[in-house]
């Protein structure tokens, strides 16, 4: 593959492009298209069957396809149209992509965003593993997706993409004295375009770091306080495909969120919400990012269910960036929990690019959050 010695960082869509002519990434008797490779990222494709399984699992020291036959309690043929899948019960989908890393190079997953907003749980599995989404620096072996849809019944077929794939050389995350200062020069969060502030870049003294840059909610909403969504229950299914292509009614599966005097929001145990950050992110092309599980211990509270920002998110090459607003997916567990305008949720750690990516994320390539103003995915009518 050619890559550098002198650097680590994730691969850019370049060299992702290199990993599979040399088969690094390949999928059997099967071609990987070349619009699935991202700026820094690779879209993962379902296989030809699915499997139900009566439990989530992790293989230990065995294989994947040794530990599932223990669980499995139906099989589904993902060809043609497909099969539906139900909430709260989860399946097991081998992948069509599988990887044969070099020893220098570890991979991650996460769900696309568009998965994560329908509220469709997914997460990798690799042989021999005891993590979800972490691939370990040479690993060699098939990938299995584990997929729960939590709120709505949907249906999957052969070829559809909910997750994607990252690789990376070495270590370089950036510590937050990295990113304070990387912000200094080129920010990375901007104050959201409002009518008093045009996006301007967040002040240095109101960042707030743990191991990453957190971000807030944005509970002022708009003239009408709404501020977002909340997935109705009973909703009817969901063709992931075809409302990929021909987005479909909202009504049906949301319910419009309004906040309460004082900007705040009560939410509701286990039900699913779609919010919007606070501050427009900003990613440049020498950087890749990452929103990271929340602290449970602040608060009875989920956030991310869906994780990758790639380069060129919110950033404008022109030298007119403003950053992009994030959708966040918030679930509260057992008790209703309060939630406040500006109340920090959930973090972005940062990654260095092995070097800037050939394209970015919005220029020409189908990005559908470029500059977003709602909480809905691409499957719904806006």
């Amino acid at each position: 593959m050619d890559l550098p010695a002198d650097r680590t960082g994730v691969l850019p869509c370049q060299y992702l492009e290199r990993a599979i002519e040399a088969r690094v990434i390949e999928a059997g008797r099967f071609t990987i298209p070349w619009a699935n490779v991202q700026p820094a990222s690779l879209d993962l494709r379902l296989g030809e069957v699915a499997y139900r399984i009566r439990c989530s699992f992790l293989p230990g020291r065995e294989s994947v396809e040794r530990r599932v036959k223990d669980y499995v309690i139906d099989e589904l043929d993902l060809r043609k149209d497909g099969v539906v899948l139900e909430t709260k019960r989860p399946y097991l989908i081998p992948l069509k992509e599988r990887l044969s890393l070099p020893s220098t190079m570890r991979g991650k997953a996460n769900p696309k965003s568009s998965t994560g907003r329908i509220d469709v749980f997914t997460r990798v599995i690799t042989d021999e593993s005891y993590r979800f989404d972490e691939i370990a620096s040479g690993y060699d072996g098939p990938l299995y997706l584990e997929v729960v849809p939590l709120s709505f019944p949907v249906r999957v077929r052969e070829d559809l993409s909910l997750n994607q794939l990252r690789l990376s050389v070495g270590s370089a995350v950036l510590s937050d004295d990295e990113v304070r200062a990387f912000h200094r020069e080129q920010p990375l969060l901007y104050n959201a375009s409002t009518l008093f502030d045009t996006g301007t870049p967040v002040a240095d003294d109101k960042l707030a770091f743990g191991g990453g840059l957190f971000l807030g909610l944005d509970l002022h909403g708009d003239a009408n306080g709404f501020v977002g969504h909340r997935a109705r229950d009973n909703a009817p299914l969901l063709d992931v495909a075809k409302s990929a292509a021909a987005p479909v009614d909202p009504e049906a599966f949301w319910e419009r969120v309004k906040h309460e005097e004082g900007d705040r929001v009560v939410l509701t145990p286990q039900r699913f919400y779609l919010l919007m950050s606070n501050e427009a992110v900003c990613i440049p092309p020498t950087l890749a990012s990452e929103m990271t599980a929340y602290d449970p211990t602040s608060g009875e509270l989920r956030t991310h269910y869906a994780g990758f920002f790639d380069p060129g998110f919110g950033f404008d090459p022109g030298g007119h960036s403003a950053g992009s607003r994030a959708a966040l997916e918030v679930r509260a567990h057992d008790v209703p929990f309060m939630i406040e305008h500006g109340q920090r949720v959930c973090k972005l750690t940062f990654e260095h690019m092995l070097e800037a990516p050939a394209r970015l994320y919005g220029q020409g390539i189908g990005s559908n959050y470029q500059g977003q103003l709602e909480t809905l995915s691409k499957h719904f009518a806006r």
